[in-house]
Parts: C-alpha cells; structure tokens; sequence
C-alpha cells in the first residue's frame, strides 16, 4: 500500500484541506506576521487574557481546524502581543482521545510552519510521577516517551520533507534554559523532566504509573508529543512546559478528574502567566 499524502479534511468531511490554504487565510486575517506561536493546553487558557488582542479567529474560520469539546480548551486562535512580542496564542488543542487522527491533531502544527512560525511552545497539564513535583508545579520537558500507540509521520508523505526524524534533541535546549530562567525571574520554580504520553481518556493505573516511574517518566499526559515530533519535522525549534495538576495514580488518595484538573490550572494561572512573559522577554532579546 502507497502512504497516504498529508491531508485533513474540514469540518463537515466534505473537502480536503493542505496547510497552505489554512496559512493563507491566517495571512489575510493577521495584519502582522509573528514568529512565535504557543500552544495552550490545560491549565493555561489565562494565558490569552494577557496578550494584547489584535486579531481573534475561531477556529472552525480557518480551514482545517478542528473544534474540541474538552474542558479547557475554547477552540480560538489570538494574534497579538506581549509587551513588545508579537505572538500566535492556539486557545486550546484537538486530542487523539476524542477520536481524531494524528493527521488532523498536528495539522495546526504544519500550518504555523507554513505561517511562517520558527518558534514553538507546547503546554500541557500533567500528572506527576517524580515524588518532587506537587500540584501547582511547573515542568520544563527535557525529553519524551511516546507510548500513545502511534506516530504522527507513520505513512504521511510531506512534500520536502523526511519522515526519518532524528529525535534526538526534540525540545531545544536554549529555549528548554530560558523556561527555568524565566521561572526564576517570576519567583515561580520551574523543574525540568521526561514527559510520558498515553492515549487516554482513561486516567492510568497505579502499576502503569510504576512502570513509567522505572522508564525514567517524571510526569504524565496525553497530549504535545504528536505535536512536538511533526514541529521537529517542520523544521521549528520546539518548547515544551507542564504544570502538574494533579498526582498520578498511586500518588494520590483521591479519585482523578479533569475537573480536579481544571481547578489546579486555575490556582497556577498567575504564576503560568508571568513565566510566559519573562520567557517570551528572554527569547526576544536572546534567541529571536
């Protein structure tokens, strides 16, 4: 069987969508062109109360975009600044959990390539595995294992682009570096560690926690690694931060709920905040 070429459809199923056309609308519709784009996750939505909002696109306007029904997660996309930055915010993330297809979950990675995007940051909520890291915290992904069951490059044929990805320095270390700095800076401790990635929407047992434990996993999550391998491929430089919601199976005595989930991320949103900015503050005058 011939691999399939890279392509999603829109909304209602009835088109199929190649990322340059998503690009050219968010050309039309930004009056200006950032370089950096960020990713938020669960637990960081008060990120987008920060930026100066130029320009607010819902994501069922821009072709290929798909909306998520998951708490957390509103489905926009914001163009603006920080301070003097200016910044792509994706308002929440599609997941391979609610049926989708690692083509459709990445394929606004491909498309912020395309845009013209060179730097990338993920963010996540996660469980935590590390006996150091407690609800509140936040983590700076130094590394992953991918056991979610699939590979967003399996069978996808990019035009210009090699499937063979060397993983081998997935999250950049410079950008990795300004995470913690910027932590330090804003009085809030940013650790780093090994993110593990599971399918969901289960939550994991104690023994797989256990098992993750021994592979070397600091923190659990189900989401930014389809992400962060088809950014590799596209040639972006790659960041990624946790905030730990909640203790993993095992670790905590109480049942888990992404509401649980939800409430954490809320308590951590000021200090989510100020790392971003003292993070986007640094790469600007370092790295941009």
């Amino acid at each position: 069987m011939e691999p399939r070429p890279l392509q999603v459809f829109d909304q209602d199923f009835s088109m199929i969508i190649p990322p340059s056309r998503a690009a050219a609308r968010l050309r039309k519709l930004i009056p200006f062109k950032p370089k950096f784009a960020i990713v938020l996750g669960s637990g960081f939505q008060n990120v987008s109360s920060d930026l100066k909002t130029e320009t607010e696109i819902d994501y069922r306007q821009i072709p290929g975009f798909v909306t998520t029904g998951v708490a957390g997660h509103p489905g926009r996309l914001q163009a603006g600044y920080f301070g003097s930055v200016p910044v792509l915010l994706l308002c929440g993330r599609a997941h391979y959990y609610e049926g989708h297809s690692f083509e459709t979950i990445t394929f606004p990675v491909r498309v912020l390539a395309e845009y013209g995007i060179e730097q990338l940051l993920l963010t996540n909520a996660a469980g935590g595995i590390n006996r150091r890291l407690r609800p509140g915290d936040f983590m700076a992904i130094s590394d992953h294992i991918n056991l979610m069951g699939d590979n967003p490059l399996r069978g996808v044929i990019a035009p210009g682009a090699n499937n063979f990805v060397d993983l081998s320095a997935v999250y950049d270390s410079k950008l990795r570096q300004a995470l913690v700095l910027a932590g330090k800076q804003a009085g809030v401790a940013v650790r780093t560690g090994v993110y593990v990635a599971v399918s969901g929407p289960t939550y994991e047992t104690p023994a797989e926690i256990r098992a993750f434990a021994r592979l070397g996993a600091d923190a659990v999550g189900m989401s930014t690694v389809p992400e962060a391998i088809v950014a590799r491929q596209c040639g972006l430089r790659v960041a990624a931060l946790s905030c730990i919601t909640n203790l993993a199976a095992g670790r905590n005595p109480h049942p888990l709920s992404h509401q649980d989930v939800i409430k954490t991320g809320k308590r951590a949103g000021v200090g989510v905040s100020r790392i971003i900015d003292s993070f986007l503050r640094i790469t600007a005058e370092t790295l941009l």
